[in-house]
């Protein structure tokens, strides 16, 4: 293959974006290849590969029938109160739940009516449920006819998502004695826009102070920071550990994590497991963590990122070892294939070092707190950070009307309750097997080798390059890359002639010749492909060596 024809000194100047905005150049570069192909019967014979966005193609059908089955109820819950053409009325608590179980048994046919029935009764059950409240609460909040009451999370929609984050993400052993509440926001990004947001404005965090980032790490965690409005001093716990000369650990070494220690680094936020890397937190890494807490950094905040836990069989988040340090911040996007629901959620220990740090504040800064929420209560000392979050995401005044919408909690219920069912966990192994079968194939199209790590959640892979080309090609031929080309090149190479789009790891935080590869947005032969051609892509490298070295 030729070289690319972008010069080294454009690849140098885009390669500081964001690889989020670098992807469109890659994007642009493959529809020209696309573009280039020969057509058979109206359409290109090679399609363009877009494995930069992890963005799932596959979405669960079950919840969404039951979702859609309980609107189909809930307006019959509506008319029944107030039928006028197109006019409804509010639905009706009393006598709900006997309604609803006369509709089930009279409509067999819709489909999803049986996953919802099986959802009702697993969430009676199991959190001894008053059956009219529930029911009352799934049929309003689906009709949307209300502000959310609470604003934070509704109240049955709490413990049932409670519930479910205990088995998912802390293997069904929440800490003893902890109580999670939680915070249901537009997605992992307004959870962590709000988590940012509120330390600053509760004199937690001020700016430039001393926060840490296990990375690789995704990158709005690294471009937030360097906001004006936080201006953060970052210091970067790096993922450096090699399994044998060539092959990433991607693990964290001891002496990495041990920079937590400094009492002058306020926040560590990590995504478990990782992204790009897509690791979950060693159990040696969590116990020293754990130690520095307990020992050098009692006050050390934690945020935990935890989209992807339930691809990891057993996983367990760190904010069920530290639950007093620790935010977590969960999304139900990947799992279920739901990016475009914005379902996420916020969750906090009612014991915390937050609330502690807040309540120790010095005098002025209370009072400065204290005017700030005072319109809410005639006590704003007592108003905890889970609320606070609430209120500074609806700047304060609009506080009244604050809280995800209805309709997307109630679809968050049902995902949750759908995972507790056995059809959730034939789901959830489904599409765990369906990452890693991609990420054999694209290892079996590459040649390339990584690390074999029982806690590998498969959503991302992420490759390094340059380590690649030191375990196939020895150290002088690694060394030539570095000298010759940009960290960038492979991306705009493969872009350009094989319309294949991947993101650049540094972008990440990560080594800087590495590539990231979502598993999870294209068919399961097409990482077949992908790897055929980063073994192209390396073999014209490896000619262009021989040559250079040959005269």
């Amino acid at each position: 293959m030729p070289k690319t024809t972008v010069t080294r000194a454009e690849m140098h100047r885009l390669s500081q974006l964001s690889p989020f905005e670098l992807k469109g150049e890659f994007i642009a570069l493959a529809e020209k290849y696309q573009a280039g192909q020969p057509a058979q019967k109206g359409r290109s014979t090679k399609a363009m590969l877009n494995a930069g966005r992890g963005n799932p193609n596959w979405v669960a059908t079950g919840p969404r029938e039951a979702y859609f089955a309980l609107g189909a109820f809930a307006l019959t819950e509506s008319r029944r109160v107030w039928t006028a053409d197109n006019l409804g009325g509010m639905p009706e608590l009393h006598g709900s739940a006997a309604r609803f179980d006369a509709y089930a048994a009279s409509h067999p046919e819709l489909p999803g009516i049986a996953l919802l029935r099986d959802c009702v009764e697993l969430a009676t059950t199991r959190f001894g449920f008053d059956r009219d409240a529930w029911v009352h609460e799934l049929t309003d909040g689906i009709i949307g006819d209300n502000y959310p009451v609470p604003d934070r999370m509704l109240v049955h929609g709490e413990q049932i998502v409670r519930g479910y984050l205990q088995e998912e993400l802390m293997d069904s052993r929440p800490p003893a004695g902890a109580e999670l509440d939680l915070f249901a926001t537009e997605g992992g990004t307004a959870a962590m826009c709000y988590i940012f947001d509120s330390l600053m404005k509760n004199g937690v965090l001020k700016k430039g102070d001393r926060i840490a980032l296990m990375v690789p790490v995704f990158t709005p965690y690294i471009e937030i920071p360097e906001l004006d409005t936080y201006e953060f001093d970052v210091v970067r716990v790096e993922a450096s550990n090699f399994s044998e000369t060539g092959v990433r650990e991607w693990r964290y070494p001891e002496e990495e994590v041990a920079k937590l220690a400094d009492p002058s680094v306020r926040l560590v936020c990590l995504v478990n497991p990782s992204n790009p890397p897509s690791l979950a937190l060693s159990a040696r890494v969590t116990a020293q963590i754990k130690s520095i807490v307990e020992t050098s950094n009692p006050g050390l905040l934690i945020v935990t990122d935890d989209v992807y836990g339930t691809f990891v069989d057993g996983f367990r988040t760190i904010a069920a070892e530290l639950p007093r340090n620790t935010v977590l911040v969960y999304s139900y996007s990947k799992h279920y294939g739901c990016t475009g629901h914005r379902l996420g959620v916020i969750g906090l220990n009612r014991d915390n070092v937050i609330d502690q740090q807040i309540a120790a504040l010095p005098e002025a800064e209370r009072d400065r707190l204290r005017k700030r929420y005072g319109t809410l209560t005639l006590e704003p000392d007592s108003i905890r950070f889970i609320d606070r979050l609430v209120a500074d995401s609806r700047q304060v005044a609009l506080n009244h009307t604050a809280g995800l919408s209805l309709p997307q909690q109630v679809q968050m219920m049902l995902f949750s309750l759908f995972a507790l069912l056995p059809e959730g966990k034939e789901y959830k192994a489904k599409v765990q097997s369906v990452v890693r079968q991609r990420l054999d194939l694209l290892l079996e199209g590459s040649g390339m080798r990584i690390a074999d790590d029982p806690q590998r959640a498969g959503y991302y892979i992420e490759l390094d390059l340059l380590a690649e080309a030191e375990r196939v090609g020895g150290k002088a031929f690694a060394d030539y890359l570095l000298a010759t080309y940009e960290p960038v090149e492979p991306l705009f190479r493969l872009a350009e002639q094989t319309g294949v789009v991947l993101l650049n790891g540094g972008g990440f935080d990560g080594p800087e010749w590495s590539v990231r590869v979502s598993l999870a947005n294209l068919d399961d032969l097409d990482y077949l492909k992908i790897g055929h051609h980063l073994k192209e892509i390396f073999a014209d490298y490896q000619e262009e060596w021989r040559v250079s070295v040959s005269g």
